[in-house]
């Protein structure tokens, strides 16, 4: 293998939404960096069952802004 060519793999903060933190090993910046999550398992949608949002925007609500209520 040629040396020097893969990123460095060390551990790192990790900072949930609700302010826990945990420590993981990653390629993410440097020793002891702290990656803040915008979003994780505590607060998405796909995680906690809540109301999915795809109809809110873009090609789903076009469709129904055109056709509405088509074949109903």
């Amino acid at each position: 293998m040629k040396k020097n060519i893969h990123p460095g793999y060390h551990v790192i903060n990790v900072v949930m939404t609700d302010g826990t933190s945990f420590q993981t090993r990653s390629t993410y910046g440097k020793t002891d960096a702290t990656l803040q999550l915008d979003i994780d398992p505590i607060s998405h949608p796909a995680w906690t069952g809540g109301p999915a949002r795809i109809a809110d925007k873009g090609r789903v609500s076009a469709f129904k802004n055109k056709f509405g209520n088509f074949g109903l």
